[in-house]
């Protein structure tokens, strides 16, 4: 039988091996100096290269993105207010965004009384039972003082201002008496027509025109009761009579006539 061949390594062979290890690790670090010689001496070519640059011609480099300088990116920290009554500070140089939303305030939410649940319903009556000293009271009073102001008043621009100012007065005045009327017919009105429901009938509603007869009606009676009638029956002839002499037609002069 053989026996197994075991490899036992010399002395010889030991330091042939060592020297050649020392030989590699020689070599590659004269390639490492002569690696490092190398870039020192681009270096500082580039650096000549560089200083004979002119500055507007970096500017022209950097503007046109031909700069190959890497640079290190940047990392963004996360900007805070230092305190939190103060606004937080931003750089003057970075332009603003037009739509930055600076403070989260709530949403304007447009709401309408009339069609809002939480204002509850309107009681026109109450609404007018509670108001009704404005046009009892107040804007008597106050037509009363710029009556006296126009007395007093010379300068033409003040003068014809209380004027308008009576005036508005005057229609204010009037449209709430006539809305007053109205009520008190539609009021009536609606008390008949469920009297009438009661026995079984349908019920009628009022239109604006027949509601307008109705105001005319009554008008007519309190002039008649305080013996009005006629002077205002009077001056509504002359006003109508007026209104329809700008339609009549002019007799058109005829020169055949006067041969």
């Amino acid at each position: 039988m053989k026996k197994p061949f075991n490899s036992i390594t010399t002395s010889s062979q030991t330091h042939f091996e060592e020297s050649e290890e020392e030989e590699e690790i020689e070599s590659s670090s004269e390639e490492e100096k002569s690696d490092d010689t190398i870039d020192s001496d681009e270096e500082e070519e580039i650096e000549r290269e560089l200083a004979e640059v002119t500055f507007g011609e970096l500017q022209k480099a950097r503007a046109d993105g031909t700069d190959s300088i890497s640079r290190k990116p940047q990392t963004e920290t996360k900007r805070r207010r230092a305190n939190k009554n103060r606004p937080m500070e931003l750089s003057s140089k970075k332009p603003v965004r037009s739509f930055r939303q600076v403070i989260q305030a709530p949403k304007k939410v447009v709401r309408d009384p009339r069609f809002e649940s939480l204002c509850g319903n309107l009681d026109v009556e109450g609404f007018r039972k509670r108001y009704n000293f404005l046009f009892e009271n107040n804007l008597p009073a106050e037509r009363e003082e710029v009556q006296k102001q126009l007395k007093k008043a010379r300068d033409p621009k003040v003068v014809s201002e209380l004027k308008n100012h009576i005036s508005w007065i005057d229609k204010q005045l009037k449209f709430e008496s006539a809305k007053n009327t109205d009520a008190v017919i539609l009021s009536a009105h609606k008390k008949k027509e469920k009297d009438a429901a009661k026995h079984g009938k349908r019920p009628y509603y009022l239109k604006k025109s027949e509601i307008r007869k109705q105001r005319l009606i009554e008008k007519y009676k309190k002039l008649k009761a305080s013996g009005k009638l006629e002077s205002f029956i009077e001056k509504r002839r002359r006003k109508n009579a007026a209104k329809d002499h700008r339609f009549m037609p002019y007799r058109r002069p005829n020169n055949n006539s006067e041969l």
